[in-house]
């Protein structure tokens, strides 16, 4: 008997004129709010301008970004976007994590080498070597809640050794790049490198 009712429920639901419509629009309105969250308080993609990332991210990538609430503590070399009011308009910026909170950067301009509390960093990704002053005094140390922020593209980059933006305060950061979604086109060959999707 219970599986004769069933049936019946089932058969009336089917008959109910506009049902299936009402299910799908249903369906519909929830993935569009889940989708709002996610970009809203989860994630978010932001696009690449510039060339100060060169060559790890060029002009017109995509990138995924996890929100600051979700990043947890930022550590050096973090790739990161950032938004200061009074650098750039305010238009978010993408940068690597050079030092974080306490920790003291120097760079020897000549030999383009750069300190962080005595040791040299050892820097696979960076375009050239870092011979490009901005007029931040060095050695400097970052205050505590803050980040010293570079461009991997040394001598093509405006960032923390230009004291209009200097040490960034953490909740200046938009977030951290995980994964660049998609690539943009490369300047010397004009077009997408699709094998460099994937994560940073």
């Amino acid at each position: 008997m219970p599986d004769k009712k069933r049936k019946e429920e089932k058969q009336e639901k089917q008959e109910q004129p506009g049902r299936g419509l009402y299910d799908w629009a249903q369906a519909l309105v929830c993935s569009v709010l889940a989708a709002v969250v996610v970009f809203a308080f989860g994630v978010r993609v932001v696009g690449v301008s510039g060339g100060s990332m060169r060559e790890t991210l060029q002009n017109g990538d995509l990138l995924l970004v996890v929100n600051r609430a979700l990043c947890g503590e930022f550590q050096r070399g973090d790739v990161v976007i950032a938004a200061k009011p009074a650098f750039e308009r305010g238009e978010p910026i993408v940068k690597r994590v050079v030092a974080t909170g306490g920790e003291t950067v120097d760079v020897d301009f000549i030999g383009g080498v750069v300190y962080v509390d005595g040791m040299p960093l050892e820097e696979p990704y960076i375009r050239e070597l870092t011979y490009l002053e901005e007029g931040t005094a060095f050695p400097f140390t970052v205050p505590e809640g803050s980040v010293f922020l570079m461009g991997d593209n040394r001598n093509g980059s405006r960032d923390s050794r230009d004291p209009e933006l200097g040490a960034v305060d953490e909740r200046c950061l938009i977030g951290r790049a995980v994964f660049l979604l998609l690539p943009g086109q490369t300047e010397e060959l004009g077009m997408r490198e699709w094998d460099r999707i994937g994560a940073l």
